[in-house]
């Protein structure tokens, strides 16, 4: 990708960073159009196995050097990695792209909110517990939502959230090439599993192309594109337009897997998102915003 210059447009970060959402979403819709033929085991194979290709192609891993205590945080970083891969697909194979993605996106909020003792935060705790609560299929089950789908989807989140933490240890001396490493990391356990529980049908060269597609468009375009906008955008204005991810999955899930949300699910997804969104805007300076996308 060429180098922008630093003068850009104010609007123009903020447009590649919303290119690079859309592309995250369409990447997700692809691959879900996929499990019918290969499985969501399958499906996660391929998104890792030339997901890594393309990132260390772009990265070159094999130049970073790590010490003793990050390589420990390295692993742990690359099995959380391929867990998120492996449990957001499984979610997805039974609940709406945009109700996944809100239930996974309940990790890296967790991380921000954690510790907090600032009376403000309890809002945002309040309204993401009213949104998982809306979502879930408890009490009366007002939002049908299958429930081993939404425990992969939480689950997800949680090595989401192990991901952030574990993520800022190993890439404090490389940034984002350790990304590559920590991917390979991943395919090397999750991928030998995708290829058992998806058989003969993954060695077919109909899927190779549907394959690359996802990998493109969920790793290597939305990852360049990210890194160009996080150098250009303060860190708030970042997170906050990461949180509106939630309703550009529900968005993508409509349009191209004719996927519908009743209005309690709309508003619990709302109710998350202006959870992401509080505690984005009321981040204490020295907090970091820590992205990567594994949908």
């Amino acid at each position: 990708m060429p180098v922008l210059s630093r003068q850009l447009p104010v609007w123009l970060p903020v447009v590649i960073l919303l290119v690079a959402m859309v592309s995250i979403q369409s990447g997700a819709s692809l691959a879900k159009s996929l499990f019918p033929l290969i499985g969501a085991p399958g499906v996660t194979a391929l998104r890792l196995a030339l997901g890594t290709l393309i990132l260390a192609v772009v990265f070159k891993p094999w130049r970073l050097r790590f010490s003793k205590a990050q390589r420990v945080s390295l692993l742990i970083y690359g099995l959380a990695l391929g867990a998120m891969n492996y449990l957001f697909y499984l979610s997805i194979q039974t609940v709406p792209l945009g109700i996944a993605v809100a239930l996974e996106f309940t990790g890296p909020l967790a991380v921000a909110l954690f510790g907090s003792r600032r009376p403000v935060d309890f809002i945002w705790v309040v309204l993401a517990v009213a949104g998982l609560w809306f979502l879930l299929p408890l009490g009366k089950d007002v939002a049908h939502v299958d429930l081993v789908g939404a425990a992969f989807a939480l689950g997800a989140g949680a090595c989401w959230a192990l991901y952030i933490i574990t993520g800022q240890r190993a890439g404090a001396d490389h940034g984002p090439a350790t990304v590559a490493l920590g991917s390979l990391i991943a395919a090397v356990i999750f991928v030998p599993i995708g290829v058992i529980q998806a058989g003969d049908a993954l060695w077919h060269w109909s899927v190779l192309p549907l394959g690359i597609g996802i990998a493109i468009l969920s790793t290597a375009l939305p990852y360049s594109l990210e890194m160009v906008a996080l150098t250009r955008l303060p860190t708030r204005t970042f997170g906050t337009l990461m949180s509106m991810e939630p309703a550009l999955a529900a968005i993508s899930g409509m349009l191209f897997l004719n996927e519908t949300l009743n209005m309690v699910q709309w508003l619990a997804l709302a109710s998350i998102i202006a959870a992401s969104v509080g505690s984005t805007l009321t981040l204490r300076r020295d907090a970091q915003i820590t992205r990567v996308d594994v949908e």
